[in-house]
């Protein structure tokens, strides 16, 4: 049975840009496998779990296939499954966060000299 580096394999399966990005994410604590956080170092073989947090979401996938090189995403994505649970998750964060933002109308200009006076003031009557 092969295995690869847990960075490597997150490059060749094109969760990072680079092997120092996925490096810096493991890291940072935002990788784990089977529930335990990684280091660059791990040996990854079909059949993990990797937990993958990326900014606001996170995804768990269930490892294929491992390679070390860096194939088109078409079969980069042949690498790994994503669990029905954390695409359920994902779908649903990302219309909470759309639905959040629904009622949200940016200004059309910037604003000038007495409504940047007025927002001050309003300001500083709460952080009395």
């Amino acid at each position: 049975m092969s295995s690869v580096r847990l960075d490597k394999w997150l490059w060749a399966a094109r969760f990072f840009k680079t092997r120092a990005l996925a490096r810096d994410a493991i890291d940072g604590g935002r990788i784990h496998i089977d529930g335990v956080k990684a280091k660059p170092s791990k040996m990854v073989v079909p059949g993990l779990e990797i937990e993958i947090s990326k900014g606001q979401s996170s995804m768990v996938v269930n490892v294929l296939d491992v390679r070390e090189d860096r194939r088109p995403a078409v079969e980069a994505q042949l690498l790994y499954r994503e669990t029905l649970e954390s695409v359920k998750k994902r779908e649903t964060e990302r219309d909470l966060y759309r639905y959040s933002r629904a009622g949200f109308q940016p200004a059309d200009h910037r604003p000038n000299k007495r409504e940047r006076r007025q927002m001050v003031k309003l300001k500083g009557t709460f952080n009395d």
